[in-house]
């Protein structure tokens, strides 16, 4: 039987090495398939050929990566994917391409069910069918300016379409108490992405008052990764490209070896530094193709979504040099822990 515990508790027995053994006795931290719904859960980047047609083998080319570089999971799509610039047909053939490539691998795959208009059918749709070809988790933005009893019922609808898991994405003003309310009233939600007000300032409240079964993903880049596990964060999703070194920094810090795992997500950061290296690496380490370009969008804080037909986003003009300096900087510092 599970028993509430506080914030020191809680981050003591991580410290001390008790994950595994804790998701082990929790079947609901797990997805049906028995994957732990923690660790590093990236969110895809949306691959399109230079005429703008979503590019499925990259897609599924990503899910491959996550696999071979032993990354917990992989979400797809959602704002850093473009989502709102997909089409409901694109939507439907990377969700298929995404099941497909990762069926056999130990990366959790979640998919990605909002609209933006925040219709509850057409989201539900996206849930079943994510279940009916092997989704482990599903998740969702709220829908645009719905108050809180709105978000409350959107997410009830959509809890109930699937057995899955349900992680749920906060953003703007979404309460701690709407939260938590969430959790006691939708029995399949599993996740918070807690991305709003100041995440890391809420974590330690909202693992409290669910007794520690929400597990609190962060998002916002995940700059701060060393501090949001020191307060209880459960997951992180960062973009695709280096979602290795995070994955073995996680890894590391969750054994008890807290210095290694420190040095680890240093070399993130440090790599990170150099200009534009975030938009060509998966290009640098084989996963896309040179004339690869992602969809995506601005979107100012607290927007779920922007209006659908969204023109793909070309990266930061690199010339040969710039190309250069990122593979050179992959194989001088990372190659002896690139696993992907």
């Amino acid at each position: 039987m599970t028993t509430a515990y506080g914030r020191r508790d809680f981050l003591e027995r991580v410290g001390a090495g008790a994950l595994a053994l804790a998701f082990a006795q929790r079947d609901w931290a797990a997805s049906p398939n028995g994957k732990p719904l923690q660790g590093l859960f990236p969110i895809g980047q949306t691959p399109c050929t230079p005429d703008n047609k979503l590019d499925l083998d990259c897609l599924a080319a990503e899910v491959r990566f996550c696999n071979r570089g032993g990354v917990h999971g992989f979400v797809w799509p959602q704002i850093a994917s473009g989502w709102a610039a997909l089409t409901r047909e694109e939507r439907i053939s990377g969700a298929e391409a995404i099941l497909a490539a990762g069926k056999s691998g130990k990366t959790a795959l979640v998919i990605g069910v909002q609209t933006t208009t925040g219709d509850v059918a057409s989201a539900t749709e996206y849930a079943k069918h994510a279940a009916q070809h092997g989704a482990d988790a599903i998740v969702s933005l709220p829908p645009e300016k719905a108050d809180a009893a709105g978000m409350l019922e959107y997410y009830k609808a959509i809890g109930k379409a699937t057995d899955l898991p349900l992680f749920v994405q906060s953003i703007g003003d979404m309460s701690i108490d709407l939260v938590v309310q969430m959790f006691k009233e939708i029995p399949t939600m599993r996740v918070i992405k807690d991305e709003a007000g100041v995440p890391i300032q809420r974590v330690a409240e909202i693992r409290e008052k669910t007794g520690g079964k929400l597990n609190v993903f962060s998002g916002q880049g995940v700059r701060t990764m060393i501090t949001e596990m020191e307060r209880g964060f459960m997951g992180h999703c960062p973009t695709t490209g280096l979602a290795d070194i995070y994955a073995q920094a996680f890894d590391l810090w969750h054994a008890g070896k807290k210095r290694e795992g420190f040095d680890m997500f240093g070399r993130v950061l440090a790599f990170e530094s150099i200009p534009n290296a975030g938009s060509y690496v998966l290009t640098a380490r084989g996963v896309f193709k040179e004339d690869t370009i992602t969809r995506s969008m601005s979107l100012s804080p607290g927007q779920s979504s922007a209006p659908s037909g969204g023109a793909p986003r070309r990266p930061p003009a690199l010339d040969e040099a710039g190309k250069r300096e990122i593979r050179d900087a992959l194989n001088t510092y990372l190659k002896p822990y690139l696993r992907g």
